[in-house]
């Protein structure tokens, strides 16, 4: 389910030896004097029955790289590494459009090279 500012993904293990999660992923935009514009993402629920919530934030030019951020989160709290995470992308679509929109980024924007390191 998508709305915006909001993602909930689930997945019911198939198999004894299969994994589940039930993922809410919350995301809005702050304005600070001192770090500009930014997405602050709320990330909770478990993954295997490892209960988790994690916050991050990413700059504006960076916002849109948010799947990769909630993806190592996941395995950090149980999310194998050999998950096929492919049927999220059209999830992760949604969001990444409602991101867009909700800090006016064009296609093209340059990327701050000292947010890439």
């Amino acid at each position: 389910m998508s709305e915006p500012g909001h993602l909930h993904i689930t997945r019911a293990p198939l198999q004894p030896n299969d994994f589940g999660y039930d993922i809410n992923i919350e995301y809005r935009v702050v304005n600070e004097p001192a770090t500009g514009t930014t997405m602050r993402f709320r990330m909770q629920g478990e993954i295997n029955g490892n209960v988790f919530t994690e916050e991050f934030e990413l700059p504006r030019d960076m916002a849109c790289n948010f799947a990769s951020n909630c993806y190592h989160l996941a395995q950090k709290h149980g999310l194998p590494k050999t998950a096929n995470i492919i049927s999220m992308h059209a999830k992760y679509d949604v969001m990444f459009k409602d991101i867009r929109q909700r800090l006016d980024i064009k296609s093209g924007e340059a990327v701050n090279p000292e947010h890439l390191a």
